[in-house]
């Protein structure tokens, strides 16, 4: 698909899509992990919370809405691919939720695998009852414009990150983060060094090794103990 529309109200063709083999890699990982892995950075601000309780895990499709209006989230439903996530960026409007339980039918219809929104939802209970994993950083029971403009798959602020179109975003009870798509096998291969570290250290505390030497360790540097 080529570029629809002119610049602040467009739809610009998604990012090529990713091997499900790499994708499935990430599922076992817990936000925490990602962004650990990412030396403590690339995780979103912990208001974004999950409103239904699941997780999720995916490509992003990005979507800059004028705030108080959900027209390109709306539009977004037939450009995402199942399974992609749907990221959102208001402007910080908390006020007017773009997402509710009759766009989230949709969003179910279409197979897209969750969303993330920097600002409010509505009808939580309704979105639950479908079984959809719902980010945001607020709900609220104001509606929205839905006339635009908008922009879908462009680089957006969400949560205090950039998030670009074909990311990978890992969310969970945690919060959320996003793995630069190029930087995939990276954050994977730290990721598994990482949760083989803690696996390592949980045998040494069932052996009886209950106190992690390297506090002391520390202090000693710091010249806090002797």
């Amino acid at each position: 698909m080529s570029v629809q529309g002119k610049l602040g109200f467009r739809i610009l063709p998604s990012a090529e899509p990713i091997e499900a083999a790499l994708l499935d890699r990430f599922l076992p990982l817990s936000s925490c992990t990602v962004a650990d892995a990412m030396g403590r950075f690339n995780f979103m601000h912990p208001a974004i919370q999950a409103r239904t309780g699941l997780p999720l895990c995916g490509v992003a499709v990005t979507v800059n809405a004028r705030p108080g209006d959900n027209l390109m989230i709306h539009k977004v439903m037939q450009v995402a691919r199942a399974g992609e996530i749907v990221v959102v960026n208001t402007g910080e409007n908390i006020t007017s939720a773009v997402f509710g339980d009759m766009i989230c039918e949709t969003s179910v219809a279409m197979g897209i695998g969750g969303i993330v929104v920097d600002g409010a939802i509505r009808d939580v209970d309704g979105i639950r009852q479908l079984g959809f994993p719902a980010f945001s950083r607020a709900v609220s029971p104001g509606s929205c414009d839905r006339d635009g403009p908008g922009e879908i798959n462009v680089p957006i602020s969400c949560g205090g990150i950039v998030v670009c179109p074909g990311d990978i975003v890992v969310g969970d009870a945690d919060g959320v983060a996003v793995v630069p798509r190029a930087h995939a096998e990276e954050v994977l291969a730290t990721a598994q060094l990482m949760m083989e570290r803690e696996r390592l250290r949980i045998a040494e505390i069932k052996s009886g090794t209950t106190f992690n030497v390297a506090i002391d360790e520390t202090l000693r540097r710091h010249g806090v103990i002797a």
